[in-house]
């Protein structure tokens, strides 16, 4: 008898094999990924001790937009959620992702090239759009037209990091960042006297290079290992109506920073800036939340369709335990906010001002990090099968209808903090949608132990978070001049991850069920056979 297809010798085995552990690809990306956020805080440290917080700085984050638009359509949203299960598949099937390359990037690489030509023409009238309370937009202007480079930059760098997971090569792609944020770095640096905050600009344009340089060898090497191309691979079809939904899905969660900036730009200026400074701290921990389903994306890819016990399993345990991480990270930002920002930014330009107002805002802005991390791991549940669906869309389209309502209410009595808190009221209203979704269109999704498992570590989360104010308070009352903000941060480090972990540990009934917080130390090392036993980590 015909062996079927998932075994054929030199097709599937050869993918699946190449799959690294869970624990092993997520415990390398998070090396690199680490070593590129901690290179981005210092490049925000840099900026901030440059150019403060002011018309400069709101200027150029008016062309920053560009690239933070990019980077989910072309990078990890829309690209990965495309790409990947089409790569998967074609390995699965094929034995090779080289014919499904051919036909793709070079198609790719024109018309994003086309884009960056109309950026570039468009730009007055996109800062207008924009923001159009800006007092010196002619900086902006010329920011638009430097990071619009990064489209094609990023486009060529999303298509080679899709290919490379699919693969399961995961080190490459985690590198990225940590190439993004050394051109940006350095580009500061030499140019910021020459150029001023342009220099920052030209910096976006030359990082997005180096995205692709430091993958181009590995998915090189990747193309020419896989075995012949055929015609079935050749012809494998990327239909409009499977990559509209994702393109739509991602444009309208990126959208929440276009309310922002729209509102923003109308207030006081540096708001944009206090905004974007909070942001990017409270983000890390959301990214860092992800890496676990951006490794098991590729596994989800093969299960979606099949098995609803594993895809179950695999969805619940991907979202406790990213919740588990974004919880404990968004206690201890809001118990020491002004603690981080002081440290991070309280230098040069960054006055005392900016510093207290980006920290309120950063207390605000984490109350939507669960929200922010459950969309994303319900998205990549809805994308895995490679089919059109438009309820991830519709979801964040009814969460950013929500965030403009609050923002628009509120935003003229309390400025930039109620751009924030209507961040986190949109996000929280989708990611709940988005979980319901799942449990309806998907897999049947246990509310009872699920539920039970999230209360406990949003309680979990509210003692640490107190815990922690509660230290940063005291150590500040022992002493008549304030304990030193490393020393506060320190003693937090210990505090909030301690109160964290023993409240979830009490809150466990003694029963077997409860399975959040060994998610990851019980993922098996075959990804194969763990699917074919129906299990999940």
């Amino acid at each position: 008898m015909t062996a079927p297809p998932a075994v054929r010798p030199g097709h599937d085995a050869p993918a699946a094999a190449a799959q690294p552990s869970v624990r092993r690809a997520t415990a390398l990306s998070f090396v690199f990924i680490g070593a590129g956020t901690a290179l981005g805080f210092a490049r925000d440290l840099i900026m901030a001790h440059a150019f403060g917080a002011g018309n400069g700085t709101d200027a150029f984050l008016v062309g920053w937009t560009i690239p933070e638009t990019a980077s989910p359509l072309l990078i990890e949203d829309a690209m990965a959620l495309l790409m990947v299960p089409l790569m998967t598949r074609a390995l699965r099937d094929q034995g090779t992702a080289r014919a499904v390359v051919r036909r793709l990037l070079p198609r790719l690489v024109l018309g994003l090239a086309a884009a960056v030509a109309l950026i570039m023409l468009g730009a007055p009238l996109l800062v207008h759009v924009l923001a159009p309370g800006l007092t010196a937009p002619a900086g902006a202007v010329t920011c638009v037209r430097l990071t619009a480079l990064t489209v094609l930059s990023f486009g060529v760098a999303g298509f080679m990091a899709a290919t490379l997971r699919a693969h399961g090569s995961f080190t490459p792609p985690a590198a990225i960042y940590l190439a993004y944020n050394v051109g940006i770095v350095g580009t500061i640096l030499l140019l910021h006297g020459t150029l001023g905050i342009s220099s920052a600009a030209l910096g976006v344009a030359v990082g997005s290079v180096l995205m692709v340089a430091v993958q181009a060898p590995s998915f090189a090497r990747r193309l020419r290992s896989t075995g012949p191309s055929t015609a079935a691979a050749a012809a494998m079809p990327l239909g409009l109506m499977a990559v509209v939904p994702i393109v739509a899905f991602t444009v309208t969660r990126q959208a929440q920073v276009f309310v922002e900036r729209f509102l923003g730009s109308h207030l006081a200026p540096g708001s944009i800036s206090h905004l974007n400074y909070a942001q990017k701290v409270g983000q890390v921990p959301m990214v860092l939340s992800l890496l676990i389903v951006t490794v098991t994306f590729p596994r989800l890819a093969r299960i979606a369709g099949g098995d609803r016990r594993a895809l179950r399993r695999r969805i619940e345990g991907d979202a406790v335990l990213v919740s588990t991480v974004v919880l404990a990270a968004a206690a201890y930002l809001a118990a020491f906010a002004p603690e981080v920002i002081t440290l991070l930014f309280r230098h040069g330009r960054f006055s005392a001002a900016d510093a207290g107002l980006t920290a309120h805002i950063l207390r605000l802005y984490v109350l939507g990090l669960w929200g922010q991390s459950m969309v994303g791991v319900c998205s990549r549940v809805y994308f895995a099968g490679g089919r059109p669906v438009w309820v991830p869309f519709r979801m964040v389209g009814a969460g950013l209808a929500a965030t403009t309502v609050v923002a628009v209410a509120l935003v003229g009595a309390a400025g930039a903090p109620a751009l924030a808190v209507a961040n986190a009221a949109g996000i929280t209203i989708a990611a709940v949608l988005l979980l319901a979704g799942v449990r309806r269109d998907v897999a049947p999704l246990r509310w009872d132990p699920l539920g039970r498992d999230l209360a406990r570590l949003a309680l979990a989360a509210a003692a640490a978070c107190l815990a922690g104010w509660l230290t940063a308070h005291t150590l500040a009352a022992l002493s008549t001049t304030g304990a030193p903000v490393l020393v506060t941060l320190l003693a937090g480090a210990v505090v909030v991850p301690a109160v964290f972990a023993l409240v979830t540990f009490v809150s466990l009934r003694p029963r077997p069920r409860f399975r959040a917080l060994p998610t990851l130390a019980g993922c098996r090392e075959d990804g194969r056979r763990e699917e074919d036993r129906g299990e999940g980590p």
